[in-house]
């Protein structure tokens, strides 16, 4: 049985697709998810394509205290911080898109990673 290598199709400079993958978290859900709309509508008002807003796993970060100093050491306290993150693709963002993302005013507790691949 003979196998043929068939020659893969090369790709001109025109079907790179630049791609702004944009990561946003927060402690509260609802500020998360208003911040994530406000970063939608900015895009589509200067027509980008938008994939997303994908819900990434929560991250929770347990923390167990005790409740007295001294005496009752099996009286514990727990608290816990979660952190809740969403993922948002931008394909081929045109200057005015990554201008308009960058002017973005987004209320405080609202982290924003931004690579561009």
């Amino acid at each position: 049985m003979t196998t043929k290598k068939i020659p893969k199709e090369k790709k001109g400079k025109d079907d790179v697709v630049v791609q702004l993958r944009i990561r946003v978290r927060a402690y509260e859900n609802k500020i998360l998810d208003t911040s994530v709309k406000q970063i939608i509508d900015t895009a589509l008002r200067y027509d980008a394509t938008i994939v997303g807003p994908i819900p990434l796993p929560t991250e929770i970060k347990k923390y167990t205290v005790n409740r007295a100093s001294f005496v009752f050491k099996n009286a514990r306290e727990q608290f816990e911080i979660r952190i809740h993150k969403r993922v948002i693709d931008i394909l081929n963002p045109n200057a005015k898109t990554i201008e308009a993302l960058t002017n973005l005013s987004l209320p405080s507790g609202v982290d924003i990673d931004v690579k561009m691949m």
